[in-house]
């Protein structure tokens, strides 16, 4: 009786009979110890008591509630929701409107209220941040067909895709987590990760850290996302993470080395150098039109939007593709809409209605209409093999020269990751102009760039891009950088070996100031301090007496001392069940793979892959350590 009374007070919209009914149902909801309920439980328990609420109503709602605990929902909290809830109702205004929402406990200034807006509309003015609903819907269709049948989120899916529920699934970071690894396999040791319906906070942020550094090392932009943004649910920034996820999966198999018939894409006087220079987007694009100009048609596509809003060009590369079974009849369709249907009627019948409707077609949603030429590349490249000839003896020079490939990756990761602009796709291309270097100087260095100095409008001649690398040179030497032989024109022409002999030192120097940084007396951080804290570190964790003397340490190729180092700085981290023992490929890449995961758990930006480790690459052993230092110094 005293709970009614006092909720009755605070919440006057609801009459003492209607709390005596709310107080009743939450009662016979499955509770845990604490008396509350899970959130994701809400929208079921709201509807005991109006069966009519959806799902976007509940949440709205909540957003303006105080809860009592993070990711639970207890007797006041519930009543709170529904007092909201008719509030609203009684005002006449959508939950989440300004005035509704002043009237609720907690809310206690315009920044308060403007920080829990819902971000959800199509063309809202009035927040600071929207999101388009058809992307919502299907990118939430996605991960409903990519991650079905999922042992551990099985229970969870289907996830409805016409609300704002994908934003609420995502909070803990196993949805996530899974996708990047249905994007980029064996990206996630998915060993590492909490599992269950009832997560605590800090096993959330755990998760969250796997997907946010995982996210960075396989090429997403997440300069102004961190696990705390993920576990609020803050929709613009979860979406816009998803997007790039499931993007780079798409892209994944366009790649000369999986399909060398894209040879056949070259234009006449083209090399395959500016080729491989091209984004994934371009290479689509041509693709598209190779076809079209295969069926004779005349028309060709520049964009995503407005290029195929008619369907047009969509029938034709559909009717090119798998003649039997689509037409090109639909171009006698003068409705824009039902031609799109009719398109895509015939997408359906080879397996590829993804990502579209004839209302995001008809619209141009570039996003969505790129994800959907993806989808058909995947699905159904039709490029005739390349027959032996000497014509091409440069593609087959270039699929047996991948020795710089991994390091250059995680080179142009590590850029990214500061946030220069333009993303660095393509590391031996996109630093040539020297404006992404002289960034990531600035970054490291503040203030050792003299920007009035720089060129800086694109496209720029030859000699105005040497100046600029001839000035990263000149950092780089005032820095006690070893550029003995280097020249900015190196750096302009792509040398491999003095590109990364330069981007190395410099993300070298990166982790060395942070270190310097977090150490109380602020001196450099040499190797041999990294060393030495590794085997301290190590000995602390581990079981075995290992030590290593340089980052080319043979023994590191098992990663058994990096996991010893991880269990040292939180013990209990390494489970020692799931460490293997053997000494064959499988295992050594196994540890590789868990000491990885592992470490990005902790909050560590891991950009080498379990190759790396099993090889015993030592600038990349050097950036592991020197990031899992950076963290245990950081905790102190």
């Amino acid at each position: 009786m005293a709970d009614i009374q006092r909720l009755a007070k605070k919440h006057q919209i609801l009459k003492p009979w209607d709390i005596e009914t709310i107080v009743n149902t939450f009662n016979s909801l499955d509770l845990d110890a604490n008396k509350g309920i899970e959130q994701r439980h809400l929208v079921a328990a709201v509807q005991k008591i109006d069966p009519e609420r959806n799902y976007d109503e509940v949440r709205n709602a909540l957003k303006n509630v105080e809860v009592s605990r993070p990711g639970m929902v207890e007797l006041d909290d519930y009543v709170a929701v529904i007092a909201a809830l008719r509030e609203a109702d009684a005002g006449g205004k959508a939950v989440g409107s300004k005035p509704a929402a002043r009237a609720f406990e907690g809310i206690t200034s315009d920044r308060a209220y403007e920080r829990r807006t819902i971000l959800q509309s199509r063309q809202n003015a009035s927040s600071a941040h929207t999101i388009n609903e058809d992307e919502r819907e299907e990118f939430t269709n996605h991960i409903n067909l990519a991650l079905g049948g999922d042992k551990d989120i099985d229970y969870r899916l289907p996830i409805d895709p016409h609300t704002m529920q994908i934003f609420d699934e995502t909070r803990d970071g196993l949805i996530l987590s899974k996708l990047i690894n249905y994007s980029t396999p064996d990206t996630i040791d998915e060993r590492v990760l909490n599992r269950g319906r009832k997560l605590s906070p800090f096993q959330i942020t755990e998760n969250n850290n796997v997907v946010i550094n995982s996210a960075k090392a396989i090429g997403c932009s997440v300069v102004n996302i961190g696990s705390q943004d993920l576990a609020e649910g803050r929709e613009h920034l979860i979406l816009g993470l998803i997007w790039q996820i499931i993007k780079i999966g798409l892209f994944a198999n366009i790649d000369i080395k999986l399909h060398p018939e894209l040879y056949r894409l070259l234009e006449d006087g083209e090399t395959l150098e500016d080729f491989l220079k091209l984004p994934a987007d371009a290479i689509l694009l041509r693709w598209f039109n190779y076809h079209l100009a295969a069926a004779g048609w005349g028309r060709r596509v520049a964009n995503f939007s407005g290029d195929i809003k008619d369907s047009e060009n969509y029938i034709v590369l559909l009717s090119q593709l798998v003649p039997s079974q689509c037409s090109r009849d639909a171009l006698h369709e003068r409705d824009p809409t039902e031609r799109a249907e009719l398109m895509l009627q015939g997408a359906d019948r080879i397996g590829c209605r993804r990502y579209v409707s004839p209302k995001t077609v008809v619209n141009g949603n570039p996003k969505l209409n790129l994800a959907f030429v993806a989808h058909l590349f995947n699905t159904h490249p039709c490029l005739e093999p390349l027959e032996e000839s000497a014509d091409h003896a440069e593609l087959d020079d270039f699929l047996f020269r991948d020795e710089y490939d991994r390091e250059a990756r995680a080179f142009a990761l590590w850029l990214n990751s500061l946030g220069v602009d333009p993303f660095v796709n393509y590391l031996f291309e996109d630093i040539k102009d020297g404006l992404v270097l002289l960034q990531a100087f600035d970054k490291v260095f503040p203030g050792s760039v003299n920007w009035r100095k720089i060129n800086t409008r694109r496209p720029m001649m030859r000699f105005k891009q040497i100046e600029n690398t001839n000035t990263a040179v000149d950092i780089g030497k005032d820095h006690r950088f070893s550029l003995v032989g280097i020249q900015g024109a190196d750096i302009t022409d792509g040398v491999p070996t003095l590109v990364l002999a330069i981007v190395w030192q410099l993300m070298r120097a990166n982790i060395v100031q942070t270190l310097a940084s977090l150490a109380t007396d602020g001196r450099e951080v040499t190797d041999r301090d990294m060393i030495d804290w590794a085997n301290r570190t190590a000995a602390a964790g581990g079981s075995s007496a290992t030590r290593i003397r340089s980052f080319s340490d043979p023994s590191l190729a098992s990663a058994r001392f990096l996991l010893d180092v991880l269990n040292g700085m939180k013990p209990g981290i390494v489970d020692p069940q799931l460490v293997a023992t053997g000494a064959s490929d499988e295992d050594l890449k196994l540890n590789a793979k868990y000491a990885i995961s592992i470490a990005r758990k902790l909050g560590a930006t891991i950009f080498l892959l379990p190759e790396d480790i099993v090889e015993v690459k030592p600038k990349m052993i050097l950036t592991f350590i020197g990031s899992l230092m950076a963290i245990d110094h950081n905790r102190r």
